[in-house]
């Protein structure tokens, strides 16, 4: 018995710490009980089995693992982006965002739907919280979606599944994690998902196109008396034009002088702020400029725009850290939420403990984490995944297919952390011996956790749903009607198209990994001759070289006598005159092989690179063998 265990050690520990986290018991505690109680039986039974190397003084080890943790700078991140969201959710953003972009669209069949995809994007890219984002759009959106006469399940499965962006668009806590796990950068991490979520986003809103086309009863425009606003298309059109050419003056010109990135950064600035203002003082002034769209779009869309802009644009452009950004997006959502007069004590404590909480709880699952691998990998765990994954038939394909199901079915019932902390760094050195992209398998993760978080019965979003949905008739003043309440079914089945949208997705990504690894610098090559010419072009160089005009007597390394060393042969130069015994000036070769007035012609009349000859062969230099 003890031989059947001690051989078998990695995947009975491994089926028992999935199983009793399956049953629910707390992640973190189950991580490192299960992690110490296996520790115990293997030193005990390590005599057995040559595949365990645990012994009691490795337990030490654990207590610099846990520094290791504290010290990551890294998921510092997580507390900055999650107290941005609750910044900005508190503030009631996700309300202005959903009234506007409603009445924005609400002359086109399922203008609703669309301002739920869309405003869902820019949630996630500010909040980077799923539940935030699906309880904030479910209380404001569902009830008008049901007031003009929506499809119950077309609106539950919209909301759930716009909810779910926060999962992969940028600062998506779900890619820091993913980063971290993976030993990749969170900036590239963050490049590499921007292309496929903004077509993720794309394909909900063609699903809702489909719908106004085969449905249009399903997805009514909103009638004029739900549109206070109007329409303004001329003015905002105008002010968009204004943007842009704001952008393309300060960008050409103004700045010019600047570095591109700081070209780009003052640029959108000055494109934002100045139409904001202006905006603003509109509305002061009742200067009628603008229409009263116009005026309202821009003064409730520039802010979060902008701050998306502070934080991933300055990201993407390499100005910023992750975690420097998310320090600059939570300082901008202080800003934002105190110009909106929307910021008081009680919001910001419940801001900061909600942050503390999930900070805390992350750093647990990571300690619990870090105390079951000491021991999985001291049984040898990470090469009985290694070869149980390499062992699947259909190699590189097999195993991301095999993988996918997997987390897709671990997502139903696990939190996207504990799978990040247990399941990542087991997969991860299998992906990279096939020769996988860890970037890219990162950001299909991310994905495939997207759609774990939609799947019924137990997806995240729909209890995140149902928590907020009328579970009787209500009714509703505006319409003067009894609405009949959104059932658990409703919403179940409007998910189901998004969940084949994603797994749509998954596929896209498998077939056409440059939408992520796009993310990969080319790499510099560099002619030899170009080198030539402007190594010519500036007469040599410095440390004495032909053409600088100067020389380090006695300089270590130089041939003088403070470093050592015996003089720089001379390569043959009459007088030997340079700095350290380098050849005068007009002893070299000129560009082209023609011998310089005074000096030597290399052999063959070509020169060596850059035009001097080569160590050996000008005549009457020395060999060196």
């Amino acid at each position: 018995m003890l031989d059947l265990i001690a051989h078998n050690l990695a995947p009975i520990m491994f089926v028992t710490v999935m199983g009793m986290l399956l049953i629910g018991y707390p992640v973190a505690f189950t991580l490192a009980a299960g992690g110490m109680y296996f520790f115990v039986i293997g030193v005990e039974v390590g005599h057995i089995s040559p595949e365990i190397h645990l012994s009691w003084p490795l337990a030490q080890a654990n207590m610099n693992r846990v520094f290791d943790v504290m010290r990551n700078d890294t998921l510092l991140a997580i507390p900055f982006f999650t107290f941005m969201g609750l910044i900005l959710e508190r503030s009631r953003m996700a309300e202005d965002l959903l009234d506007t972009v409603g009445q924005l669209f609400g002359t086109l069949r399922g203008g609703l739907a669309f301002a739920v995809v869309l405003v869902g994007a820019l949630l996630a890219a500010t909040t980077g919280v799923v539940a935030a984002s699906v309880i904030a759009m479910g209380l404001i959106s569902l009830p008008i979606m049901m007031r003009y006469n929506y499809h119950p399940g077309l609106a539950a499965g919209t909301i759930a599944a716009s909810g779910t962006l926060a999962q992969i668009i940028p600062p998506s806590l779900v890619l820091i994690v993913m980063a971290d796990q993976l030993g990749r950068s969170v900036g590239d991490m963050y490049v590499g998902a921007f292309f496929p979520a903004m077509i993720i986003v794309a394909m909900y809103c063609a699903y809702i196109f489909v719908i106004t086309l085969i449905k249009p009863q399903w997805v009514p425009a909103l009638p004029p008396e739900a549109r206070p606003l109007g329409n303004g298309g001329p003015s905002l059109l105008m002010i968009l034009a204004v943007a842009g050419a704001l952008f393309v003056i300060g960008y050409s010109f103004v700045f010019s002088d600047l570095r591109y990135e700081t070209r780009v950064v003052w640029s959108a600035l000055a494109a934002t702020i100045i139409p904001y203002v202006f905006a603003l003082l509109n509305r002061a002034k009742n200067l009628g400029y603008l229409s009263r769209m116009a005026e309202q779009v821009v003064i409730v869309l520039i802010p979060p725009l902008a701050l998306i802009f502070l934080v991933l644009g300055t990201i993407f452009l390499g100005i910023a850290t992750p975690t420097e950004g998310g320090a600059m997006g939570a300082t901008g959502a202080l800003i934002m939420s105190l110009a909106k007069r929307r910021l008081d004590r009680k919001t910001l404590l419940q801001a900061l403990d909600s942050t503390a909480k999930l900070a805390t709880f992350v750093m647990f699952i990571l300690i619990g984490a870090r105390v079951f691998a000491l021991t999985f990998y001291g049984i040898s765990g990470n090469r009985w995944v290694e070869d149980l994954m390499l062992a699947l038939p259909g190699g590189e394909t097999g195993f991301l297919i095999t993988v996918s199901v997997i987390v897709f079915i671990l997502g139903c019932f696990l939190d996207f952390f504990e799978i990040a902390f247990i399941m990542v760094p087991l997969l991860a050195p299998v992906a990279e011996k096939l020769g996988i992209d860890l970037i890219w398998f990162g950001v299909l993760l991310g994905f495939n956790l997207q759609a774990s978080f939609l799947t019924p019965p137990f997806g995240f979003a729909l209890f995140y749903l149902r928590s907020v949905a009328p579970i009787k008739p209500w009714y509703d003043e505006v319409a003067g009607r009894m609405i009949e309440p959104i059932s658990t079914r409703s919403i179940y089945s409007g998910t189901l198209p998004f969940i084949l949208i994603q797994v749509a997705m998954l596929g896209i990504l498998i077939a056409f990994p440059g939408l992520v690894t796009h993310y990969k610098s080319e790499p510099l090559i560099l002619d030899q001759n170009e080198i030539n010419r402007e190594i010519n072009s500036i007469g040599g160089g410095g440390f004495g070289l032909p053409g600088s005009g100067l020389s380090l007597p006695g300089a270590p390394g130089f041939g003088g006598e403070a470093g050592g060393m015996p003089p720089m042969p001379s390569f043959g130069a009459p007088g030997g005159s340079g700095a350290g015994g380098l050849p005068a000036p007009g002893a070299l070769p000129a560009p082209g092989g023609l011998p310089a007035p005074g000096g030597l012609p290399a052999p063959g009349g070509l020169p060596a690179p850059g035009g001097l000859p080569a160590p050996g062969e000008a005549t009457g230099a020395p060999k060196f063998d």
